[in-house]
């Protein structure tokens, strides 16, 4: 089972992303690109603001994580995934809190220790 699929939900930040932009069947490439330039954003903000290392890259990710899931009670009324019933109700949804932590908590931790390496 990939890791994505571990809390047990058809959510995605991808797909999150990638619908948002288009109906087209073009959506998993959209999503993904802009993911990972979101990613290179954040990496790019954390190191200009010199923090470095695993705990600091945690902890940057998952404040962000903090401050964006506002965003999702939005995203319950507006996303195409929602409207059509293919995804639960992500904001209060214990199962997305999960997959986001987590998500976050990995890509923090790889950030930070990228940027240690620099």
């Amino acid at each position: 089972m990939p890791a994505w699929r571990l809390p047990r939900t058809p959510y995605s930040d991808v797909r999150l992303l990638g619908r948002l932009v288009t109906r087209s069947r073009a959506w998993p490439a959209v999503g993904l690109a802009l993911h990972l330039a979101n990613g290179a954003a954040f990496g790019a903000v954390f190191e200009r603001r010199g923090l470095r290392g695993v705990k600091a890259g945690i902890a940057a990710a998952e404040i962000e994580n903090l401050g964006l899931w506002p965003v999702l009670a939005v995203i319950d009324r507006i996303h195409p995934d929602r409207r059509d019933g293919s995804w639960p109700p992500l904001a209060r949804n214990p199962r997305i809190a999960l997959y986001e932590i987590a998500a976050h908590a990995l890509f923090g931790a790889i950030l930070g220790a990228l940027v240690a390496r620099r």
